[in-house]
């Protein structure tokens, strides 16, 4: 329900298509994409638009040009350490990627994103960054396309997961920043991203294949 993905239209830049409020993402089709404009108003498509994820993603598509897709979710480990209000510390090679670029955003953590000042705030919080931990809400990732956005998405929950876990058992060792930063610009780039993703879009084509419709 609280989950959603958007993509910037390649011909009406400031429109951006969205998933179906209230449908599982396993279900979503082509067919049922909705197509909103930055202020709000649906161009196609006859399903119901979720609220927040308007407003969330037209701030962030009208502060970001450079941003094709974005995606949020209240997945279980992202929003559990959302409410630590710290970022990922650099304890593994994937959280690596995320290492000095991404923030926590505390303005509206919490709360039901509805307002449109509030989106505005988690764009700006955002910044330059790819990705977000707005506090006591979710993760918030952003992409050059749907994959790389997914992909940062899938990656920094699993690093959400294995820093509760690492700190539930002890207090983790830190790599050096110098090492993080190398490793962040081998793996955190755009293209590395979007190849993350190609074999979990494999699998999807090959069990979905009714995505298509």
């Amino acid at each position: 329900m609280a989950g959603h993905i958007t993509a910037r239209d390649p011909e009406l830049t400031d429109h951006f298509w969205v998933n179906p409020f209230g449908m599982s993402f396993r279900h979503v089709r082509v067919s049922d994409l909705i197509l909103v404009d930055h202020l709000g108003t649906v161009v196609h498509g006859r399903k119901p638009v979720n609220r927040a994820a308007f407003v969330i993603h037209a701030a962030v598509h009208s502060a970001r040009p450079d941003v094709i897709a974005a995606a949020h979710a209240h997945s279980v480990h992202g929003k559990a350490f959302s409410s630590l209000g710290v970022t990922l510390d650099p304890i593994t090679q994937d959280a690596c990627a995320f290492f000095e670029d991404h923030v926590v955003v505390t303005e509206g953590g919490g709360a039901v994103v509805l307002d449109e000042e509030a989106g505005r705030a988690l764009a700006a919080g955002l910044g330059s960054n790819k990705a977000a931990i707005h506090q006591n809400h979710g993760l918030f990732t952003v992409g050059q396309s749907v994959d790389e956005a997914a992909w940062w998405f899938v990656t920094m929950e699993r690093s959400c997961q294995a820093q509760l876990l690492a700190q539930a058992a002890g207090t983790p060792k830190l790599i050096p920043a110098e090492m993080a930063r190398y490793t962040r610009e081998q793996t955190g780039f755009p293209l590395a991203g979007w190849f993350s993703f190609q074999p979990l879009w494999d699998e999807i084509v090959r069990t979905d294949p009714d995505l298509f419709e």
